[in-house]
């Protein structure tokens, strides 16, 4: 009997031993802080780690966490200056840096915070409208962190930043943004359109108008140089005809012609007179017969062709073989200098061929005294 009221005391003894060593040593987790308090009233802050206290008379009331801590508060309704009712949500970011201050200064620091943003928010968002509400979102966080930070002060708390997450105007505030922003969007869209045909009107006209000055330099251009070819032509074409001339009066003079001459070629052109369908009559001269007779022998003398031809031939010069084209555009004097020179030569050759002045021309044609010289007698009847 003795011996097991030993052993309950002893097992109550030991119960005794764990129970004040557990009251005695006090672990505190890192970034915590443990308040400590006598008697009901504040005795120390544990830091982290072991700590001794006095067991049954010291107690940890409090395990303050010093961590930042973030906090989301549900919507809150807010007029603005144009009397629209927004719903606003907020994030705080705060940190505890005073846990006695946290603990006896205020009941909870946390519904203390919200509090305090709710009404700062009414009191900042009350004075803008609703565009400045919608667009100021730094301005009020700017405006919500220093009225936290200066209330929050006394109670060892540090707010470090506030975000506000939404901005919801009413359904139908809303749906008119909508339609205001469709509306400018669409504005903006005509005036871009209206800008992009302005500019393509204007590049086009400036492309028609570079065309229209290149083609006209074109055409100017071109014109230019057709005249001077054509100019140059006229040019080698008149050369060309002077040369003809003085070759021609040459081998006239060279030949020496005369009536024999003159009657053969008479002959010779007589068929080609009668070439043609339109021909239908063909008038033969009376003279044909004596032409025929004695080749011109006893044809009467044609004006200015002597009968026979005495004295040296005289050569005629006809200048450069090759025609010579003016190289400039201001040499117009040159061609009226070279039509002059074949003009000379052909008033040369004229007075080389009629050395003295021709007697008076004799009437060809018929010797009958009836038939008027200048009527050309009709042809016999086959």
């Amino acid at each position: 009997m003795d011996g097991v009221i030993v052993l309950v005391l002893l097992g109550l003894i030991f119960l005794f031993i764990v129970t004040v060593m557990a009251k005695t040593v006090r672990i505190v987790p890192q970034a915590r802080a443990g308040i400590v308090e006598r008697f009901g009233k504040y005795k120390q802050t544990l830091p982290a780690g072991l700590n001794i206290v006095v067991p049954f008379i010291d107690k940890v009331r409090y395990l303050i966490d010093l961590r930042e801590q973030v906090v989301s508060f549900p919507p809150s309704s807010v007029i603005t200056e144009d009397n629209l009712t927004v719903e606003i949500d907020t994030v705080i970011y705060f940190q505890v840096i005073d846990p006695v201050a946290a603990t006896y200064e205020i009941a909870n620091y946390i519904q203390a915070v919200e509090q305090i943003t709710m009404t700062t928010l009414r009191n900042i968002v009350g004075g803008m409208d609703l565009e400045q509400t919608l667009t100021s979102r730094e301005t009020i966080n700017s405006g919500l962190r220093g009225v936290l930070d200066e209330a929050t002060g006394k109670w060892g708390i540090r707010v470090g930043r506030v975000e506000i997450k939404s901005i919801d105007p009413p359904p139908s505030i809303k749906d008119t943004m909508e339609k205001q922003m469709r509306a400018d969007r669409d504005k903006r869209a005509a005036i871009l359109t209206a800008e992009g045909q302005r500019q393509s009107a204007i590049l086009t006209a400036q492309g028609q108008k570079e065309s229209a000055i290149l083609s006209a330099q074109g055409d100017r251009e071109s014109q230019i140089l057709r005249a001077q070819a054509d100019r140059e032509a006229a040019i080698l074409r008149a050369q060309g005809e002077g040369q003809a001339i003085q070759t021609v009066f040459q081998a006239i003079h060279d030949g020496r012609p005369d009536q024999s001459l003159l009657a053969y070629q008479y002959l010779q052109m007589m068929p080609k007179i009668a070439e043609g369908d339109a021909n239908k009559v063909w008038i033969v001269p009376s003279e044909i017969g004596k032409a025929l007779e004695g080749l011109g022998s006893t044809m009467n003398s044609l004006q200015g062709i002597p009968q026979e031809v005495d004295g040296p031939v005289k050569r005629v010069d006809m200048g450069p073989t090759q025609p010579q084209v003016a190289e400039a555009r201001g040499e117009d004097a040159e061609v009226s200098k070279a039509n002059a020179a074949v003009e000379a030569a052909i008033a040369e050759a004229q007075s080389a061929a009629n050395p003295r002045k021709p007697a008076e021309p004799e009437q060809v044609g018929s010797t009958d005294p009836s038939i008027d010289p200048g009527e050309v007698p009709p042809a016999p009847a086959p």
